[in-house]
């Protein structure tokens, strides 16, 4: 064997082709010494979790799957999804606002950014559970000619509508500058290119300007969309307790066992928490398709059957779940 090798390795230099490194990998102590140092304090921090009745697993486990969690649960998916669609159509009209040349436009999204970005989530809760002793009735129609709708906010129980105001009017502030640093990322030529076709300064923000800012902008949304999901349980300042960490908050307030049921509320996050984060990288892949110059598996196969060359492609776990490992002749 060694003889081949030897046989083969001087060919190659007559040949002058240059010898095979046989690369040896370095050593590296330090990361398996590590590795096993926190491998153990995970063993001894599960260990002592599981031992100690502090925590409650038996109150846990009974609770988990609990109806009024389960639909507690729901509850916060839903405050998420409305609140963040109404955050995001008008963050999306605020970043357009802030990049208008209109000067009007322009000081009033500033000044929106400047108020809701300034004063803390808790506190505009509090205000909007305080909205119906502000505000006493709500009157829509023509000022000084005609009524149209006359609602006595004294008289409704709107505890969930405000929850879904005061957050996504919050979250707004945030995806306006969001919005804005993905339209800034797109180049000027683009525009110029768009106003060169005789397209107006609104159609080349929607046609143009926003699809290619998608690609920056859904990595950041994606966090916003969690963050949201947390900022939730803070709606108990309007008052609103239907949600997740409220009911909870009511559950362990009649058992007095509050720490098995927040372990129950945070278990409910974390799941819920997951499936987001994996909607949010099958977005983000999505959105950032010709970006990189890096060529899948697929790309690659379809490149050699055009140019009549085989091609081994070998299987690894960059590509994608459909693109075939293997041979392609």
């Amino acid at each position: 064997m060694s003889e081949n090798h030897t046989s083969a390795a001087s060919a190659g230099a007559d040949a002058g082709e240059p010898l095979p490194i046989e690369a040896v990998p370095l050593r590296r102590p330090g990361r398996w010494i590590a590795a096993a140092v926190i491998l153990v304090l995970f063993g001894l921090f599960v260990y002592g979790a599981a031992t100690n009745d502090a925590f409650g697993w038996d109150v846990y486990g009974r609770y988990l799957f609990d109806t009024r969690i389960a639909e507690a649960a729901w509850v916060t998916i839903q405050l998420t999804v409305l609140a963040m669609a109404l955050a995001v159509v008008l963050g999306v009209i605020l970043a357009v606002m802030r990049l208008s040349p209109n000067p009007v436009l322009r000081t009033t999204a500033w000044g929106y950014l400047w108020v809701f970005r300034g004063t803390p989530v808790y506190v505009q809760l509090v205000f909007w559970g305080l909205f119906p002793s502000i505000y006493k009735s709500l009157d829509l129609g023509i000022p000084f000619v005609h009524q149209f709708v006359h609602i006595d906010l004294q008289n409704i129980e709107a505890a969930f509508l405000f929850a879904i105001i005061g957050l996504g009017l919050n979250e707004a502030a945030y995806m306006a500058e969001i919005v804005r640093a993905g339209v800034s990322s797109v180049n000027e030529g683009q525009t110029e290119a768009s106003t060169a076709l005789g397209m107006t300064w609104s159609q080349t923000m929607r046609r143009t300007v926003l699809p290619q800012a998608m690609r920056v902008i859904i990595p950041p949304t994606g966090n916003e969309l969690i963050s949201m999901l947390k900022t939730t349980s803070l709606v108990s300042a309007i008052p609103f307790s239907l949600e997740l960490f409220g009911r909870q908050n009511d559950i362990s307030g009649a058992n007095f066992q509050p720490i098995p049921l927040l372990l129950v509320a945070a278990t409910w996050y974390l799941a819920i928490t997951s499936v987001l984060m994996v909607g949010q990288y099958y977005l983000e892949r999505h959105y950032s398709k010709g970006v990189s110059r890096t060529l899948t598996a697929r790309q690659l196969q379809a490149l050699a059957d055009a140019q009549g060359k085989p091609v081994v492609i070998e299987p690894s776990t960059g590509t994608l779940p459909d693109a075939p490992g293997g041979e392609r002749k």
